[in-house]
């Protein structure tokens, strides 16, 4: 027997249920003709359509709300991933006539990622970060491995800049989002200050920028960066805007800090939408430099002032690097592996990071607190070889 179909119009029900009185004439004979017929087909079609029910109930798997959902079993991702042809190793264009549907797409993966208070961590991750043992699977063992970091990861967003990388995420984590942009193949390592590598971070500005225009707020974290500690308790509590630095000088509203635009806090609000247009704007009046040196000379500028947004600078006490690492183990929230240029320095003391971590958490409480255990990079990462 065939099997019934999944869905069924209203028009086709009203055809078959049909209410055209009998003939006058077969009236009698036909009813109970009739009715004998709808005996014997109501007891053929009720075992069928309970047997059909159970197995649609078990091919179908049951949508558990989000409140409902164990921390750990986050089941699949809340969108269909995106369809990728493998021949051309690009992303499938968004279908003729349904223009919002990226914007759809990345409005539900946030709306699932988010917090209740609507705010969501971000990273970004291109083909060469992406291979298994590359960076971004250190920066998820950080989290795994970080004191309260684990529960964090149900609230990170990975932006993906080409196939690849869209493709390695959706097998190690459920909320990826591809980012991509036409003509332009983000795909390989971008070295620091190049054409290619100046164009991804202003593409990823823009891209936050879009985020708190939809009313989330965000951690934004390069993938570099190893989670150790949950920062969410040394923000500030009236800081707009948030941003760790390459030098802290000691007071988080000076100026004088060196900011580094690898690791902020935004809240979504009139202020911080405002900034980030400006901020991106002005990268035409300032061609070849980045976002984070364009961020380094508006500070400054007294229309930041005006918009009124709050800023304050993280201390390297609790989100340091290899420019300025977190001396004491006992605070440091994150370790940035800055100051590094090539992919494989930054593999390589990452790694000895990641060590140096696990061996402080071993430690018995007494030798913790005497600061018994310090950090051994930079090793192939180092500030001299930033100089000239």
């Amino acid at each position: 027997m065939g099997r019934p179909p999944r869905t069924t119009s209203v028009t086709s029900l009203r055809r078959f249920r049909g209410n055209s009185p009998l003939p006058h004439s077969r009236a009698p004979g036909a009813l109970r003709g009739a009715a004998a017929v709808l005996l014997l087909a109501a007891a053929v079609a009720l075992p069928c359509a309970v047997l059909y029910r159970a197995a649609v109930d078990t091919a179908v798997p049951v949508y558990v709300p989000r409140a409902r959902r164990p921390l750990l079993d986050w089941g699949p991702p809340p969108l269909p991933p995106v369809e990728v042809s493998e021949e051309d190793g690009g992303f499938d264009p968004l279908p003729a006539g349904d223009l919002d549907s990226e914007d759809l797409r990345l409005e539900l993966v946030l709306q699932e990622a988010s917090m209740d208070n609507k705010t969501v961590i971000l990273t970004t991750l291109n083909a060469a970060w992406a291979s298994p043992g590359s960076v971004i699977d250190l920066f998820i063992d950080s989290f795994r491995r970080g004191v309260g970091t684990s529960s964090l990861l149900r609230h990170l967003v990975i932006i993906a800049f080409d196939w690849k990388a869209y493709q390695r995420c959706v097998k190690i984590h459920p909320y990826c989002f591809p980012l991509t942009t036409e003509g332009v193949d983000f795909s390989e390592e971008k070295r620091f200050q190049t054409a290619g590598y100046l164009q991804m971070m202003w593409k990823r500005l823009d891209f936050l920028r879009q985020v708190l225009e939809k009313g989330y707020s965000f951690v934004f974290s390069d993938a570099d960066i190893m989670w150790f500690r949950n920062p969410f308790p040394f923000f500030y509590s009236d800081g707009d805007f948030q941003i760790a630095c390459d030098h802290y000088v000691g007071n988080a509203t000076d100026l004088r800090n060196i900011a580094n635009g690898g690791f902020n806090y935004v809240k979504s609000n009139d202020q911080s939408i405002e900034f980030y247009k400006f901020w991106y704007s002005s990268r035409f009046r300032y061609p070849g430099y980045h976002d984070q040196d364009v961020f380094n000379f508006i500070k400054h500028d007294p229309y930041t002032t005006d918009i009124g947004l709050t800023i304050k600078f993280l201390s390297t006490s609790y989100f340091g690097g290899i420019c300025e690492p977190s001396k004491d183990l006992n605070k440091v929230c994150t370790m940035h592996a800055n100051c590094c240029i090539g992919l494989q320095s930054k593999i390589h003391d990452l790694r000895i990071m990641m060590e140096d971590w696990r061996n402080y958490m071993s430690m018995p409480p007494s030798l913790k607190s005497v600061g018994a255990l310090s950090w051994r990079v930079p090793q192939n990462c180092s500030l001299s070889l930033l100089s000239p």
